[in-house]
């Protein structure tokens, strides 16, 4: 991949270079000089650092607080303590219909350090693998071959699934009736939503398909495989988290003007007589600014606001969370000849091969999204079984030596996609003027996902800049679709 130059969000509409930034912190009023205004974000994850490298570049001086000692939130890494290697809580991936996610990484220079995966492997119990690859034909015929080489169903399930997949592009994008009886209804049988529906939605919503709705789902479906051919295609990072959110970002920030404050724990939003007046630390200092943005985690947004009056109409304990579990393992050999396996009807997921990351130490990072399933279990016994899984699955693991392992469980990794969920999902304004809300929690459209998180931080960019009379569309345009041409970009709720 080429490494793009520094840019800015750019409305494409726009006639002039829209890669150029704003020439100065400042603007000129007559004969005096007035600084632009400033920007406090709670939050540096991915919701936050969006909204940073919106406003950054158009004038506006940021300061980002972030409770932790790093950058990117949930998509984060941590110190191996036996090795002091950097190991990602999760593995996080994009897909090529991320197009906000992909233009956030372009304009940090970090999109290099994505590695596009054209084809998924698909294992089943019996070690049997389909390779699921797009071929050079017409959307949405690219991926019909991939379709029906897959060894896990039978032809009769094939044409369900075409069938069902042929209705969801037919239904409305607003509807969200509970999927799985939407599923029974266009004739897919328990066996094809265990080895396709589930297959896709429980990895990409981590949520089960008995609990989610129809609309998160057809977006997946429809966005990632059906719109356009390049929407499927994964992109693995190539380093850690920590690292792929580390030095070239904050060196981004850095020239940008935007401050980061590590460690700094918010207690408490201060309501003043027309908004906030300033935010409290934990450690019992306060900071001010002219605009707020809340960027924390759906749970947190209650406790941290003014216990005086509503702030926005919708509901936030209509939001459910999800877990998700990670198991890291290292091999004393390699035990995976693919780079990655998606598994059917199996307790992981997804397993990740990592390469060699030391001498003699091969990783592996197995992924149970949804993981209720562990739910009571020790972390000794969810090893147990995972390791076991692995043994089966791969001969090489079961003669391997396992050097050490680590379970990570993350229980509110994401809101759950429940039918209806979006009556209680905010838009990014507030009642209070100055206050502004940005997560993959918020109204974007979208599930829980990085792509989400960064939508929500230019929705909440957009809403700042138009309430300053500078209104300019940030979110950026969907991969065209070939069956809906005149499909229009995400609009702003703020």
């Amino acid at each position: 991949m080429r490494q793009p130059r520094d840019t800015e969000i750019a409305d494409s509409r726009e006639t002039a270079n829209p890669l150029t930034p704003h020439p100065s912190p400042a603007r000129v009023e007559g004969d005096r000089t007035t600084e632009w205004p400033s920007v406090l974000v709670i939050g540096g994850g991915l919701a936050g650092l969006a909204t940073a490298i919106a406003l950054a570049p158009r004038g506006f001086q940021v300061t980002i607080l972030e409770a932790r000692q790093r950058l990117g939130g949930r998509a984060g890494s941590f110190t191996d303590p036996t090795t002091g290697q950097l190991v990602d809580a999760c593995q996080h991936v994009s897909m090529g219909c991320c197009t906000n996610f992909a233009h956030f990484c372009k304009t940090l220079g970090i999109d290099h350090l994505l590695a596009p995966q054209p084809t998924l492997y698909f294992q089943t119990p019996d070690r049997r693998v389909s390779r699921f690859k797009a071929d050079p034909w017409p959307v949405p015929f690219h991926l019909g071959r991939a379709l029906l080489s897959a060894h896990y169903l039978t032809a009769i399930e094939k044409l369900r699934i075409v069938w069902g997949l042929f209705a969801l592009v037919r239904e409305s994008p607003d509807a969200d009736p509970p999927l799985e009886e939407w599923l029974f209804r266009h004739r897919q049988t328990r066996r094809t939503i265990d080895r396709y529906w589930s297959l896709v939605l429980v990895s990409a919503l981590n949520e089960t398909v008995d609990r989610v709705g129809l609309k998160y789902a057809r977006k997946v479906f429809v966005d990632g495989f059906l719109k356009h051919r390049d929407g499927f295609v994964v992109h693995v990072p190539t380093v850690p988290l920590g690292e792929f959110y580390g030095d070239d970002l904050r060196s981004w920030l850095a020239r940008h003007n935007v401050t980061i404050r590590e460690n700094a724990a918010v207690k408490r939003l201060e309501l003043g007589p027309t908004g906030i007046s300033q935010v409290l630390l934990r450690e019992g200092t306060t900071v001010s600014a002219d605009f707020v943005v809340l960027a924390v985690p759906f749970e947190r947004v209650t406790d941290l606001l003014p216990n005086e009056g509503s702030f926005f109409e919708t509901p936030l304990t209509g939001l459910v969370p999800s877990p998700i579990t990670s198991v890291h393992v290292w091999y004393d050999r390699p035990v995976m000849t693919l780079p990655h396996v998606v598994l059917i009807e199996c307790l992981g997921q997804w397993v990740f091969s990592r390469g060699e990351v030391a001498s003699g130490e091969h990783y592996v990072q197995v992924v149970v999204s949804a993981a209720r399933a562990f739910r009571g279990l020790g972390r000794e016994e969810v090893q147990r079984q995972i390791l076991a899984e692995l043994a089966r699955l791969f001969p090489a693991a079961a003669a391997a030596r396992v050097l050490r392992s680590k379970v990570v469980t993350e229980h509110a990794a994401t809101f759950s996609a429940v039918p209806g969920v979006d009556r209680f999902r905010p838009g990014s304004r507030t009642s209070l003027p100055n206050l502004f809300l940005a997560g993959d929690w918020t109204a974007t459209g979208w599930p829980a996902t990085m792509e989400g998180a960064v939508r929500s931080g230019y929705i909440a960019a957009e809403a700042i800049l138009k309430q300053l009379g500078r209104p300019e569309a940030l979110v950026q345009p969907d991969l065209e679709c070939w069956f809906a041409p005149t499909d229009r970009r995400l609009q702003s709720r703020a």
